[in-house]
Formats: structure tokens, C-alpha cells, sequence
């Protein structure tokens, strides 16, 4: 993949803790790793949501209701943000800025079980075709992190 878009548009001075590739920010996004969604109210101010993500090439999707205010506030605002962690060590994080590129129709589930089916195991539960959407994001910025800690907290 080195010659995908991804690659091109993400520097590796945006690390602050020395070179990276991407591989770790693909891993972070192929990963049953949870993310934060970050889009814009109509006054400006943000909203965030966790979410499941998928990964399509160099873009990420993110799958939802037309009616949710993920769907709301990029149709009428496509800048997001996503902050990542891995779930086994929560001191490798991604933080990435983007736009949603295309909004694709998703009744069939297409895109949200192979989701799904990467968190859970399994199909997607909730079946309702009506309003599925995927949100395809184009990120424009990426931030990877390893800090040098152990998750150890105290019982």
C-alpha cells in the first residue's frame, strides 16, 4: 500500500515522537479498536460520538442512520476529526482530520456487517435497511503516538 493516497497526504513530521509508518495508524484502523467521531453542530461547537470504523483503501468508513447527528452535521459540514486507541494498549493512539468524501447508501448492510463482523463477530443486529448510510472519510491529517507507558491500573 505504500503507493495509496494515504501515504502521500500524511507526513511523517506530524508524529511528535520521531518517524512512524503508517502501518501503525493502519493497524490502529483495522483493529477492533474503538474511535471518537468528532463533527460540528450547526452553532459551531463539536459533538463526539464513539464509533467502529472500517478502512477501504486510504479512507475510513464509518456506517449510521441518515437521521443521527453524525449524518446531520456532515451533510451540512463535512470536516471530522477521529481520535483512536488500541484496545490492548491504550498508549498507542492515531489522531486524524478529515472531510466525508461520498456518502453511500448501506440498506443491503454491506458495509456494516464486514464492520461488524470485525467487532462482534457477527452480522450487524440491528436490520432496519431504512436511511443506512456509510460515511466515507478522506483524512487530510494523522498524528500516531506511542507513548511509553503500561496500562496498569490499580484494582
Amino acid at each position: 500500500m505504500e503507493g495509496d493516497r494515504f501515504v502521500h497526504h500524511l507526513h511523517h513530521k506530524d508524529s511528535p515522537h520521531g518517524d512512524f509508518t503508517f502501518n501503525e495508524i493502519r493497524a490502529l484502523l483495522d483493529g477492533p479498536n474503538f474511535a471518537h467521531l468528532a463533527t460540528l453542530m450547526p452553532d459551531g461547537s463539536p459533538q463526539s460520538a464513539p464509533v467502529w470504523v472500517g478502512r477501504e483503501g486510504d479512507r475510513i468508513l464509518i456506517c449510521t442512520g441518515e437521521g443521527s447527528l453524525k449524518a446531520k452535521n456532515t451533510r451540512r459540514d463535512p470536516r471530522v476529526a477521529l481520535s483512536l486507541i488500541d484496545f490492548r494498549d491504550p498508549y498507542k493512539e492515531a489522531q486524524l482530520r478529515g472531510r466525508v468524501v461520498e456518502r453511500r447508501p448501506d440498506g443491503d448492510f454491506k458495509y456494516m456487517d464486514a464492520i461488524s463482523l470485525k467487532y462482534t463477530g457477527k452480522l450487524f443486529p440491528f436490520r432496519s435497511p431504512e436511511g443506512r448510510v456509510a460515511l466515507v472519510i478522506e483524512i487530510e491529517k494523522a498524528r500516531y503516538t506511542k507513548l511509553p507507558f503500561e496500562h496498569t491500573p490499580p484494582k
